[in-house]
């Protein structure tokens, strides 16, 4: 692969716990477009909700949104309609995802966690989004998509809808290359059950929840996210606020922290403080205009440029980023990298003759190969 030697700075990540659409919704959105270029590329990726046979009408709904209460800015918008693996629509078609190369911010929402993971876990699509994020786009996720970006998803219709045990799937784990375990509760003080029904949490109820707690392993961080409300983290500003009708709770565990409240009496219960106390952890909460420290909250270590995506992708991203600044694109020819198949073969075979004159073969198409641990690498000479 070229070598990258760019500093690059991660984009934003906003999730909500619903409301993307509501005048809430709006002046969020209002927040990330004045940081955005102008005549921002939207990408509308369709997955969550690719299942549903109004997939289309559910994504176009924040296309409407967008288009019409954020003219001002004048968005460009793309729909991704990646649906479903295997299909004309499918996450791992270039055609299909190309439009998230070069967007300025992505945004996944309504539908289902559990089919989210299924359809995006290593596709070409996931790749490029985590590519594309690392190097500045913006990533906006409400409901299910929030979920599925959880080290742990939590499958709601299963449980909620079709009655299974309680229980957890593996999620996409987006920051697990930032070092740092989250699992995301959208609708967390969700009212909707009325007085007979508990539907907070997520649908699950504090009961529920709390047992759903208990499933899960040592140090990690659940955030959970109020209705109409978002969380932004600034990866570049090592900050996080809140913006929205409600706040945000963090649940940390898997180390004691002093609380403030005797809880001893009943350590059978289910609020959060029974909760944290159980997994030797502590609570944070926040409110609408609260802004802290991501050291706070989610110490994120940024990962090397391009670490655990494949060389492909990184450099598809890099390009087009390269492209979306008007910078000449400088990649090697499909001669020059087949030329160093050529030579990683021969080093296999140590073959070093060959493998020294393929790599004056490679010189002289203007490129230096070095090798890494983590394999060759081309530099530009004279660079």
């Amino acid at each position: 692969m070229v070598k990258d030697t760019e500093k690059h700075t991660p984009g934003s990540l906003v999730f909500f716990g619903s409301g993307e659409t509501s005048p809430s919704g709006r002046k969020v959105f209002d927040y990330l477009f004045r940081k955005l270029p102008p005549n921002p590329k939207i990408a509308l990726l369709e997955t969550p909700a690719g299942f549903e046979l109004n997939s289309a009408q559910v994504i176009g709904r924040v296309a409407e949104f967008i288009q019409h209460r954020l003219q001002n800015y004048s968005p460009q918008i793309s729909i991704v309609p990646a649906r479903k693996r295997g299909t004309q629509f499918s996450p791992d078609d270039p055609q299909i995802i190309a439009p998230l190369l070069d967007a300025d911010l992505i945004f996944m929402g309504p539908g289902s966690p559990t089919y989210t993971v299924r359809q995006l876990q290593d596709s070409l699509a996931w790749q490029t989004i985590m590519a594309r994020q690392r190097l500045g786009a913006t990533l906006v996720l409400a409901s299910a998509a929030s979920i599925a970006f959880s080290v742990f998803a939590l499958p709601v219709y299963e449980i909620y809808k079709v009655g299974e045990d309680l229980h957890w799937k593996k999620g996409l784990d987006f920051f697990g290359p930032y070092g740092f375990p989250l699992v995301f509760i959208p609708h967390w003080n969700n009212t909707d059950g009325g007085d007979e029904l508990d539907t907070s949490r997520c649908f699950m109820g504090q009961s529920r929840f709390s047992q759903l707690m208990e499933m899960l392993p040592p140090d990690l961080t659940v955030m959970g996210i109020d209705e109409k409300t978002a969380l932004i983290l600034e990866p570049d500003e090592s900050t996080a606020q809140v913006i929205g009708l409600g706040g945000v709770t963090l649940i940390h565990t898997g180390h004691e922290h002093e609380l403030e409240l005797d809880i001893e009496a009943d350590l059978e219960g289910t609020s959060l403080d029974h909760v944290a106390s159980r997994r030797q952890g502590h609570i944070h909460q926040y409110s609408n205009g609260d802004r802290f420290a991501l050291a706070e909250c989610c110490p994120m270590i940024i990962p090397p440029p391009g670490e655990g995506l494949p060389p492909q992708v990184w450099q598809k991203a890099l390009d087009a980023k390269k492209q979306l600044r008007n910078e000449p694109v400088v990649s090697p020819s499909q001669q020059v990298l087949d030329l160093l198949a050529e030579r990683q073969q021969a080093r296999v075979d140590k073959d070093w003759s060959r493998s020294d004159i393929l790599r004056q073969q490679i010189a002289e198409l203007g490129w230096q190969v070095k090798d890494t641990p983590q394999g060759p690498q081309l530099d530009l000479l004279g660079k």
